[in-house]
């Protein structure tokens, strides 16, 4: 009997494969490729809210483990994954200006944003009033991470490439069964396709749309990303990704020209080069009401569980939300309030 089955292999579940792994647990995964959010993502780990210029909730903690948890992987897999990318905010007027550097001086903050106003030094870029600078930020490769860890897997016989069948587990006292598999816990971390899963479905996830062009310019010559309306991100030689989108509505995973032209309007504001759009992808984030994860043990069957409701902050989130839900089912260590899934169970299951 296996120690854990998980469902969905994005950033949520190759975290928690890891976690597991290095506790010496065993575990099979289960996953297919409906849900893209994690293979299209930007991938920037950032600890700073740039619109309102506040710390995004538990950043420094999150970076403790994430930076070490990618590094690990790339070892692992023998692929670089984690590139440091500085990340400039545009300021679009001198009350921006002002609000950042009062930013600058909150404790929470100090580490994270410098105080040295940046000069604008490439002419591609509308930037009259400068830069600041997010410290302690880079990019990592998801798809590739992905791709990379699912033949891992693959190779290991832990990976099986198919679609759920919910007709097919059954939970009882003390483990599961799915098909032939049998395992002590299952764990759900299947992204917007929680919204279909019977057991998790009450809770209230939210589906954010976003959108991403990838554009070729020869001229740009950028190696920072730019923060603006929308991000300009190096990708690979001439090419940037540019987004992202956020749509409430659409929950298909394609792309649309309404967000093509949108993304080509934010990003002609301040760039001022020729270019071309030679790629547009799209996923559906899983987001929560209350802008925190879902995390923690069913109300009613202790050998289920949920990892998910990251959002556009998967890269960060991902590791140290896993590490907490290991933590507690392997140690009972209880899960921070703000996670755990207790928090929407109260009005759904009063008895």
């Amino acid at each position: 009997m296996l120690d854990y089955l998980i469902v969905g292999l994005g950033i949520a579940g190759t975290s928690l494969c890891e976690q597991l792994e290095n506790s010496n647990k065993t575990f099979k995964v289960v996953s297919d490729i409906s849900q893209t959010s994690s293979r299209v993502a930007g991938g920037l780990y950032n600890p700073v809210i740039l619109k309102r210029f506040t710390m995004a909730w538990k950043a420094k903690e999150q970076l403790q483990i994430t930076i070490p948890f990618y590094k690990s992987l790339e070892k692992k897999l023998n692929k670089k994954l984690n590139y440091k990318l500085p990340v400039l905010r545009r300021f679009a007027s001198v009350e921006e200006q002002n609000l950042w550097f009062e930013a600058c001086d909150k404790p929470l903050l100090e580490d994270f944003l410098s105080q040295k106003l940046l000069k604008n030094t490439n002419n591609c870029i509308d930037a009259p009033l400068g830069y600041g600078e997010v410290l302690g930020t880079g990019r990592i490769d998801t798809s590739l991470l992905i791709s990379s860890y699912q033949a891992y897997l693959f190779s290991n016989d832990l990976f099986y490439p198919e679609t759920f069948d919910f007709e097919q587990l059954k939970v009882q006292s003390g483990y599961i069964s799915y098909k032939k598999i049998k395992a002590k816990r299952i764990v759900f971390a299947e992204g917007y396709g929680l919204k279909k899963n019977p057991f998790f479905s009450y809770l209230p996830l939210t589906s954010t749309k976003g959108e991403y062009l990838t554009i070729k310019t020869s001229q740009l010559n950028e190696t920072c990303a730019i923060k603006s309306s929308i991000f300009i991100i190096p990708w690979q030689k001439d090419q940037y990704r540019v987004g992202a989108t956020y749509k409430w509505k659409d929950t298909t995973n394609l792309p649309t020209e309404e967000s093509k032209k949108e993304l080509i309007q934010k990003l002609d504001m301040f760039l001022n080069c020729d270019y071309e759009v030679i790629d547009q992808v799209a996923g559906i984030r899983p987001t929560v009401t209350d802008r925190r994860p879902l995390v923690g043990r069913h109300p009613r069957y202790d050998n289920l569980f949920v990892l998910n409701g990251f959002g556009s902050r998967g890269v960060m989130i991902a590791p140290f939300a896993a590490k907490q839900l290991v933590n507690l089912i392997e140690s009972d260590e209880m899960l921070l309030p703000e996670m755990n899934i207790e928090r929407f169970t109260k009005k759904h299951f009063k008895n």
